[in-house]
């Protein structure tokens, strides 16, 4: 498998809101750096996999929306649209942030990531 199809299979799986999911894309070592509208977060192994937790306590379904994908040896650019939809109302699907990140792919995993977000 390409480097661009590990991280579109990344971005298809429920891997944004499942841990046991994400386990299966993350490098033991991962370091992802997030500037987000809320700040700045370094995150570990741990920390992403605890985001995921997070959200599958508010949303029942996730889907992403690549815009624009680039690759260039094990480094892939990539822009999508997040969408959810919330326990509350699982029939509504929202928009909840758009999103660019580069990653670095490493033995297969997710091993650095650079990540900006804006929420809607």
């Amino acid at each position: 498998m390409s480097v661009k199809e590990f991280i579109q299979s990344f971005y298809k799986s429920d891997a944004l809101i499942n841990n046991e999911v994400m386990k299966d894309f993350l490098h033991p070592e991962i370091i992802l750096d997030w500037n987000s509208s809320k700040g700045f977060l370094q995150l570990d192994h741990q920390g992403i996999l605890d985001i995921a937790t997070e959200l599958s306590k508010a949303y029942v379904r996730s889907k992403v929306r690549i815009s624009h994908i680039v690759t260039e040896g094990d480094t892939v650019s990539v822009r999508y649209s997040h969408f959810v939809k919330t326990i509350e109302n699982p029939r509504e699907e929202m928009l909840l942030a758009s999103f660019m990140a580069i990653w670095q792919v490493k033995d297969g995993k997710l091993y650095r990531g650079y990540q900006m977000s804006q929420l809607t």
